[in-house]
């Protein structure tokens, strides 16, 4: 399955990121339940604005139901965390990924469990045996 077309705009603003993540949460929603899955005390008028600049760069759409707009995301969780990544890694990490993958090792070495170390090493054994085809 191939993924669609990206966003014409892939960059978010801080607010516009807390709003997805918020979104990616629960599904869908309306702009009380947005608000409400946000960390502080976001205006709902703010979140009502930003959900619209959102619809216009192409990262949610919206349905009627009654007098209120449900929003859900069109972009797909999997899909923003690596565009996210990749800007990461583009800005802090000279685009080189495995410097961010060391200082996110470093950052939660201790916080690891076994499945997940084990996880990592699965990944990099098939990224090393793809190299070496």
């Amino acid at each position: 399955m191939t993924e669609p077309t990206p966003p014409p705009q892939v960059r978010l603003s801080r607010l516009e990121r807390t709003i997805m993540d918020a979104l990616y949460r629960l599904a869908e929603g309306g702009v009380s339940e947005v608000t409400r899955a946000m960390p502080g005390e976001p205006s709902p008028d703010s979140v009502r604005v930003t959900l619209g600049i959102l619809e216009r760069k192409g990262w949610v759409t919206h349905r009627k139901e009654g007098s209120r707009n449900v929003y859900t995301p069109t972009v797909p969780a999997a899909r923003a965390r690596r565009q996210a990544a990749r800007h990461l890694t583009r800005t802090f990490f000279d685009g080189k990924p495995s410097r961010a993958i060391l200082a996110l090792l470093d950052m939660s070495s201790e916080q690891l469990t076994p499945e997940e170390i084990e996880e990592i090493s699965a990944r990099i054994e098939r990224a090393a045996s793809k190299e070496g085809r």
